[in-house]
């Protein structure tokens, strides 16, 4: 399995700290929900890497 991280989508400690201060909960949940869409999307991709060999 990988260890390379993409930062280009997961969150930022900061942007995550803001939206739990101004309450934003819709906003914080997108982005979450697109983190762990990611999560699984990686996790497949090497899935399928492991199956072919």
């Amino acid at each position: 399995m990988s260890n390379e991280t993409n930062s280009t989508n997961q969150p930022s400690e900061q942007s995550i700290a803001l939206f739990l201060q101004t309450g934003d909960a819709d906003k914080l949940t997108d982005i979450l929900v697109e983190a762990l869409y990611e999560a699984f999307r990686t996790l497949e991709d090497e899935i399928r890497l492991d199956t072919v060999h």
